[in-house]
């Protein structure tokens, strides 16, 4: 059995997402600072049937997430398929105008330099065996200048830049990179509900030949008038 693992797994998005590729035959890892957010996540797997392990790490500590990640391999042999989508909190962005070194440190933190962790840990495997997948989750302003995120779109941007990367360098080895720009709220019952968002992570994640996609599927310029 294939495993997926989400690093940053929360009750929205994440959950979602681990009830989706449960649902397509993996069995999920989840790894999350929150140990209440990982119980509900525990309890709905079950509930489905699908095979779980979570796993309490704060992901900006990049040896405890490195550690995590250790004891899924022990756990469940290899991984198969990991998605990162750390959960950034509104009043952790900075408008553009007012945006800091201090402020470009605090996100890289939670985005930049955990996702090239955990890059590290599973490559190698994934190069020997010749399979594997890597799924990054940000938000729209890592694609289209938002001035409220300027400090989000930065580190997303260098995020993006990064993944992008990986996709050139790895597609001739059989290693899936894909990356998801998300354009609204996630919230259930709107446009931005997760098991939607979900169906069309999965969608791109079976896709060949493609990197990238938005959601909202196809925004090509994005207002916040």
């Amino acid at each position: 059995m294939k495993t997926f693992v989400i690093v940053g797994a929360g009750t929205g998005l994440g959950l979602s997402l681990a009830k989706k590729f449960g649902s397509e035959g993996f069995r999920v890892a989840a790894i999350s600072r929150n140990t209440e957010k990982l119980e509900v996540i525990q309890e709905n797997l079950s509930n489905l049937n699908i095979e779980v392990k979570t796993f309490t790490a704060d992901i900006t500590d990049l040896e405890a997430l490195k550690k995590s990640i250790q004891a899924i391999k022990v756990e469940f042999g290899s991984i198969d398929v990991i998605e990162f989508s750390p959960y950034a909190k509104e009043d952790s962005f900075t408008n553009i105008l007012e945006t800091t070194p201090e402020s470009i440190s605090e996100m890289s933190k939670t985005y930049l330099f955990p996702s090239i962790q955990l890059v590290n840990e599973v490559l190698p495997d994934m190069i020997n065996k010749g399979s594997g997948s890597i799924l990054f989750t940000t938000g729209v302003s890592t694609i289209f200048p938002l001035p409220f995120a300027g400090n989000a779109g930065i580190i997303g941007a260098g995020l993006r830049n990064y993944a992008e990367n990986l996709y050139n360098e790895l597609e001739d080895k059989e290693i899936i990179v894909r990356h998801l720009a998300i354009g609204t709220l996630i919230e259930p019952g709107t446009i931005g509900d997760p098991d939607s968002i979900a169906e069309a992570w999965y969608d791109l994640y079976k896709e060949k030949g493609k990197f990238e996609e938005t959601f909202p599927k196809g925004i090509k310029k994005f207002d916040v008038s």
